[in-house]
C-alpha cells in the first residue's frame, strides 16, 4: 500500500469526487482508507439513557484506495506514487515531477 496514515490527498471518483483531505486511518487488508471529509454517510445511534434522545451521526466511510490520487508536496498535484532505492532506504517518488519524498 503507497498511501499512508497522514498523506493529503484527492478524491478521483464517486460522490466527493474533486475533494481534499488528509488520510484518517488505514485498512492494507482491504485496500481501503477513510479521507477526512469524504464520503460521509449518516449512522443513527439510539438513546443509551432514559430521557436521553437518539441521534444522526455523520461518519467518515472507507474509500478504496483506487479512487485517491496523493497530492505531491513539491508540485501540488494529484499523482501516482512510485519507489526509489536510494542509500537511506525506500523512499516515494512523485510520479509527475520525479521528486522524492518520504
Amino acid at each position: 500500500m503507497k498511501l499512508k496514515k497522514g498523506d493529503n490527498v484527492i478524491v478521483t471518483s464517486g460522490k466527493d469526487r474533486g475533494k481534499k483531505g488528509k488520510i484518517v486511518r488505514t485498512f492494507p487488508q482491504r485496500d481501503k482508507i477513510i479521507v477526512e471529509g469524504a464520503n460521509l454517510v449518516i449512522r443513527y445511534t439510539r438513546p443509551k439513557k432514559q430521557g436521553e434522545k437518539g441521534q444522526r451521526v455523520e461518519v467518515n466511510a472507507p474509500i478504496h484506495i483506487s479512487n485517491a490520487k496523493l497530492i505531491c508536496p513539491k508540485c501540488g498535484k494529484g499523482t501516482r506514487v512510485g519507489v526509489k532505492i536510494s542509500p537511506q532506504g525506500k523512499r516515494r517518488l512523485c510520479k509527475k515531477c520525479g521528486e522524492a519524498f518520504l
